[in-house]
């Protein structure tokens, strides 16, 4: 049984789902390192807990805690929007209004975001990032998939190696395969179920 009900912190707490433009792309677990070190230079200037985290090929989901003081989510997606984009190098497809702009064309301008309200909430949110390989049909179990902080979890004693976990129902920021040919995230403009696109980063 999950025991993430005692690394829940009222507060600033916050999931999110992020995804590249092309959603066919491999681009984040082929530069997994540099993304590691976009997450790490934007917390060592913009200081934040990563509570959990899920990198797929194409989209990743995480789970932040802000500081008391600073509900600012949206400076550090530009700062790690930024500092992932700037090491790689340019040859993506931009539209015309990309290119007008000055702008690359890796990531979604928006991204998906839900306050987290509670311990049960946290729960269900770092189960979907933990199930989300599985759902994808990328591995047939969560422990399989290694780019994510279930393994980190395991070692803390928060999950059992093998959880199998269930599929959870919901808006997490991805359309439903059923909608779409292929998964994407969903660039709404308003709330759905709590959550939201915010930001043009």
């Amino acid at each position: 049984m999950p025991n993430f009900r005692r690394r829940f912190v009222p507060g600033g707490c916050w999931f999110f789902t992020v995804c590249l433009q092309d959603r066919g792309s491999t681009l984040l677990v082929d530069e997994l390192a540099v993304l590691r070190r976009a997450f790490r230079d934007t917390r060592h200037s913009l200081p934040f807990r990563i509570d959990a985290v899920v990198v797929l090929p194409d989209h990743f989901h995480t789970i932040w805690t802000l500081p008391p003081d600073d509900g600012n989510f949206a400076a550090r997606w530009r700062s790690l929007k930024g500092r992932f984009s700037r090491e790689i190098p340019p040859g993506e497809w931009r539209s015309q209004a990309r290119i007008d702009r000055g702008e690359r064309g890796i990531w979604q301008r928006r991204y998906w975001e839900h306050r987290i309200r509670d311990a049960d909430d946290f729960a269900r949110y770092v189960e979907y990032c933990y199930i989300d390989p599985v759902r994808h049909g990328l591995v047939r179990r969560a422990g399989d998939w290694p780019h994510s902080s279930f393994h980190r979890d395991v070692r803390a004693g928060l999950l059992p190696a093998d959880w199998a976990g269930e599929m959870a129902e919901g808006r997490f920021g991805e359309r439903a395969r059923s909608n779409m040919g292929a998964q994407s995230c969903a660039p709404y403009r308003g709330a759905l179920s709590g959550g939201a696109a915010v930001g043009r980063t």
